[in-house]
């Protein structure tokens, strides 16, 4: 077993006063920086000696990245640089988006909340960040800024692979924008750790639901799980599965064994591939249980 380091290794701490100074640092020294944000995930993995940049740059004072704007226009815009536990107080946050509240406030703990940031926890690029399955159900999109100017990345096509972002040389995350969900939408983010809460997901499961005139059972269904392949996933098939079948106990049913389908998941030292099986198809169906007899109620 790895033991930690006695103390962080050296590195130079450089608090760029601009976007473009930021650029230029990433592209002038290459794999030897890293960004800086809240830093929860990044000193860790220095004090156990996986990182040993020769500069951190810190980014979160930048104008933009710690705010929070919402319109019923626009949706809800979020710098990178927020902080966990603003984004769940938020007053918009909590009247338009419960679901990204539930799944942020599933982070760690509420102290490490306080310093952890919405775009720390998406670029990490953790098969099972919690905030990752409600950003794919929310469709959300990413804005990255490098010496190219911006550009945007959907959700669906940030997370490549454990620990590997869209992201290219050079380039930041400087804020996410979740777009105006449907109209009459309910979601729940269920997650299931190794204790009540604070831990990561063993597995997590995001689900969304709306009403749509043009589906044949008349509504349409977002499901997306954490924690069971190599990065966080829609489940497509699943989703099909509701929009195409009138909504049933028993076609609930099979879109949760056709999203335990297309989970691929590990054994590790937090669970055995079976168990998180297991708990997909019991995690979606409660999510779709939950979600459905929300809709029916103003159906």
């Amino acid at each position: 077993m790895k033991l930690p380091l006695p103390e962080l290794p050296q590195f130079d701490y450089i608090k760029a006063e601009s976007a473009e100074r930021a650029i230029d640092l990433l592209q002038e020294k290459g794999a030897a920086a890293r960004i800086l944000m809240g830093g929860t995930d990044l000193f860790v993995r220095m004090r156990n000696g996986d990182l040993a940049p020769d500069v951190l740059v810190d980014i979160k004072n930048l104008p933009g990245m710690d705010t929070i704007v919402f319109s019923k226009k626009d949706g809800l815009t979020v710098g990178a640089a927020v902080t966990m536990n603003a984004l769940a107080r938020n007053p918009d946050v909590l009247n338009y988006y419960p679901l990204l509240v539930e799944a942020t406030e599933s982070v760690a703990s509420y102290q490490l909340r306080n310093r952890a940031t919405v775009g720390g926890n998406l670029c990490n690029a953790s098969p099972a960040a919690d905030t990752a399955p409600a950003a794919l159900v929310l469709e959300a999109e990413l804005t990255a800024m490098g010496s190219k100017g911006e550009r945007t990345i959907p959700a669906m096509e940030f997370f490549k692979g454990p620990g590997v972002n869209a992201l290219e040389a050079g380039e930041f995350l400087s804020r996410i924008n979740y777009c105006n969900p449907p109209k009459g939408w309910k979601g729940r983010y269920l997650k299931i750790g190794r204790n009540a809460g604070g831990d990561l997901a063993i597995v997590g499961v995001a689900v969304m639901g709306y009403p749509d005139k043009d589906a044949p059972s008349d509504f349409r269904f977002r499901i997306a799980l954490a924690s069971v392949a190599p990065t966080p996933i829609r489940v497509h098939e699943a989703e099909e599965i509701l929009a195409q079948n009138p909504i049933t106990e028993t076609v609930i049913g099979m879109a949760a064994e056709a999203a335990q389908e297309a989970a691929t998941p590990i054994d590790d030292v937090r669970a055995s591939a079976r168990y998180r099986n297991a708990m997909v198809k019991e995690l979606t169906r409660r999510g779709l249980a939950d979600v459905w007899s929300s809709l029916k109620k103003e159906a």
